[in-house]
């Protein structure tokens, strides 16, 4: 069984400094570096790190980004003959300010995955074959998101989104293809209109979610934990069943949290993967994403299988 990510690459462009600025400020920073990133790239580094077999989907431009991109998937596993170079664009980018705090601010200019179309889904449907797990970002044409959806659905593969960023088109017509909807609070805020910020808001979020036609909601709250609910009927019936639970976030010291949410999709798929269970998946997903604060950087901060398992030994 395979993870297949259908994503983006991004090369990130990092300034860390010692808080993030206000509107109109400028600040002093401390370091600046350049490291492999984007989404769909993250996560496909993340499930390859702890030992899946991971196929990518995407596209770069064709300049010294895009093969440096191409390179570091390579160099962990992943396969990237599904990735194609697109000719006079440039690669995407994401330029990051991370706070000492672990705080962090992203913008994405994604250049060659804003490319992405119905010929990267045909290109998907041969590597869907076998596959268990299909992993989805926004970083990519939501109508390329909306038919790799449909497409890994109706293959019986289980579909994944990780709604980020929210864009201003509505992915509401990719609910009805999408097994799991991941997102962070910020991003569950704006898509139900209402601010999320605790497990208490994060429940009533899942509820919206739910009535819009989504099955299984995971909201990721950072040092809070994670909340999942699966509606078992429907939503509208007389008899209509949550299954909700809650996972406490795992206790490290936090210096980078910007693949953290990368991380823990990419451990929640290789579970799916493994055959365990919602609730150890969302452990799993937890797990991953903390670990992934404790170093600086995306793809670099990615666990290794044998660190993996040992940290979640370690706190029982």
């Amino acid at each position: 069984m395979s993870v297949v990510v259908f994503g983006s690459l991004n090369m990130d462009l990092v300034t860390r400094v010692k808080r993030l600025p206000k509107p109109g400020e400028t600040l002093m920073g401390s370091a600046f570096f350049t490291t492999a990133g984007g989404k769909g790239a993250n996560q496909a580094v993340a499930a390859a790190k702890l030992g899946a077999v991971v196929k990518m989907i995407g596209r770069v431009g064709d300049d010294a980004w895009g093969t440096e991109l191409v390179a570091g998937l390579t160099a962990v596993g992943v396969e990237t003959d599904g990735i194609t170079t697109e000719p006079g664009v440039h690669s995407g980018v994401a330029v990051i300010t991370v706070a000492e705090s672990g705080e962090n601010q992203i913008l994405g200019v994604y250049g060659a995955n804003d490319r992405l179309d119905e010929s990267d889904v045909e290109r998907l449907k041969t590597r869907l074959v076998g596959a268990k797990v299909l992993l989805l970002q926004l970083e990519v044409p939501v109508k390329a998101v909306k038919q790799a959806a449909q497409v890994a659905h109706e293959m019986g593969v289980i579909v994944v989104l990780d709604p980020a960023p929210v864009r201003e088109e509505s992915i509401a017509a990719c609910y009805p293809f999408v097994d799991f909807l991941i997102p962070n609070e910020t991003e569950a805020s704006q898509l139900v209109g209402f601010e999320v910020r605790d497990v208490e808001t994060a429940m009533q979020a899942s509820l919206v979610l739910h009535r819009q036609g989504v099955r299984n909601v995971i909201i990721k709250l950072g040092v809070k934990g994670a909340c999942y609910s699966k509606l078992r009927s429907p939503i509208d019936s007389t008899d209509s069943q949550l299954e909700t639970f809650w996972v406490p976030a795992f206790q490290v010291k936090a210096i980078d949290a910007v693949a953290a949410g990368d991380a823990f999709a990419g451990a929640f798929a290789v579970a799916l993967c493994e055959g365990k269970t919602d609730a150890d998946a969302v452990r799993w997903g937890c797990a991953a994403g903390a670990l992934a604060t404790t170093k600086v950087g995306a793809q670099v901060a990615m666990s290794e299988r044998a660190s993996f398992d040992a940290f979640l030994e370690g706190v029982g």
